[in-house]
């Protein structure tokens, strides 16, 4: 059927294996990974906790992976699209009763682009106004996604120092001039702090028509204890591959709703989903201030299932059991670990806290490296800045005392290597597919293809 000159010479040389030995190879590979549903990942900032499977099963119903994303959009065919349309109104409805919002766009992509979407509500909120502002405000404890998204969206950022671990807010009243836009905070934050200032910086920053926006990251402490809607913020991003547990995946996919008070629910992206007097869903497109589409359709859909699934399974009880066990667990930590690192702020955390190797010739990275021979991934290292050779650690809530007990003798072991034999140390991991690179030179002499 097709020319002579198309055709090859010869047939392909394709792989040639049995199911069995695929099942083999593929398995195998599988368990060099490291995974959540495997090990231990104390990885502070990031909440890696278990994902239950019942919403997986949820996520893959096939009323919703077959139901096409413009189905909703076109005249007539609304019907068809009412259940995903009513679980994205339900969806909104929660996370506002949760977080004290009036209004969320469940949009976002994911945590980074939920903070450039809530930077460009502030930025329309005070264009709207008629206000000249330029500049935001970011403590010197933000996730690094706050000032560049920030950036992003064209203002120019000023660092906030902190004082005892928390905003100083005798800085961040001298910062607080009339061309700032609003303050980006973690609360808790990166330390495992409450910012116990909170109310007076409110009180400032609406003085000065500046906005308060809370990055969600740290949300895993504070469910059905604090609704940030009522302490004063006005913009929310969640992560709800962290929050409300749907996996990362490998960087994706995410998802990062975005949360606002009344006085910029105008400017949330199209389309928003309304309810009809007679109880039907449609989207709605006719919001003339919206700052306009942030991603194609709804967001990532998959992800928001699985975390609808998650919050109607637990209830609102099991949405306080889940900040009071996070907390719970990350102090047990703290005080366990106390005698074996230095713990440079070390009073009652939330979620997590961050230790460092204090006097010990074990660097940071070496501690790191040396759990992943015992199993454990490391915990976040080197952030935040403002603690040296920083161990960032958050259990979660849905570890066993059995694994955080297991987690400290190792950390014992480890550190004990590193006073007896720290070249030992140093050479870690020695277990894992690759062992330690010199990530300087990777840096500088990348391979990105793997014909080398």
């Amino acid at each position: 059927m097709l020319p002579a000159g198309l055709l090859r010479p010869n047939r392909p040389r394709l792989p040639e294996l049995s199911e069995l030995d695929t099942v083999r190879h593929f398995t195998e590979l599988s368990r060099k990974n490291f995974s959540v549903d495997g090990q231990f990942y104390p990885l502070g900032s990031c909440t890696m906790k278990y994902n239950p499977k019942y919403a997986e099963h949820i996520a893959a119903l096939p009323g919703f992976t077959r139901l096409h994303p413009l189905m909703a959009q076109i005249k007539g065919a609304e019907a068809s699209s009412q259940g995903a349309l009513e679980v994205m109104w339900d969806m909104e409805r929660l996370l506002c009763a949760i977080t004290g919002m009036d209004a969320f766009t469940l949009h976002p992509m994911a945590g980074a682009h939920g903070e450039l979407t809530g930077v460009m509500l502030i930025a329309a909120y005070h264009k709207d106004r008629g206000a000249k502002k330029t500049k935001i405000l970011c403590p010197d404890s933000a996730h690094g996604t706050n000032p560049a998204s920030a950036a992003l969206a064209g203002y120019d950022i000023v660092d906030i120092p902190s004082k005892d671990g928390i905003v100083d807010p005798e800085a961040l009243e001298a910062a607080l001039t009339d061309d700032v836009a609003g303050l980006m905070m973690t609360c808790p934050n990166t330390l495992g702090l409450f910012e116990r200032h909170l109310p007076r910086i409110v009180e400032k920053l609406r003085q000065a028509d500046a906005l308060l926006y809370y990055d969600g990251a740290n949300s895993n402490a504070i469910l059905g204890k604090m609704r940030v809607g009522d302490a004063g913020f006005d913009v929310i991003h969640f992560n709800l591959h962290k929050t409300f547990a749907a996996p990362h995946g490998g960087g994706g996919p995410g998802s990062g709703p975005v949360g606002v008070s009344a006085r910029l629910t105008p400017y949330l992206p199209v389309s928003r989903v309304r309810k009809r007097d007679d109880g039907a869903f449609y989207l709605d497109y006719d919001c003339p201030k919206s700052i306009g589409y942030v991603s194609p359709f709804y967001g990532n859909y998959s992800v928001m299932l699985k975390a609808y699934a998650y919050i109607l399974h637990l209830g609102a009880a099991g949405l306080i059991r889940v900040s009071e066990y996070a907390v719970l667990n990350a102090n047990y930590l703290r005080k366990r670990l106390e005698h074996i690192v230095s713990v440079p702020y070390n009073r009652i955390c939330l979620h997590e806290f961050v230790a460092a190797p204090g006097d010990s010739p074990a660097r940071a990275l070496d501690i790191a490296k040396a759990l992943l021979d015992h199993g454990i991934h490391a915990p976040t290292v080197y952030f935040p800045l403002i603690v040296k050779e920083a161990l960032m650690i958050e259990p979660t809530e849905t570890e066993s005392k059995e694994t955080l007990d297991r987690f400290v003798a190792v950390m014992t072991d480890i550190m004990k290597t590193a006073k007896t034999d720290i070249e030992a140390l140093r050479q870690a991991p020695r277990t894992t597919p690759v062992r330690r690179l010199d990530e300087t030179a990777a840096a500088r002499n990348m391979i990105l293809t793997d014909d080398a």
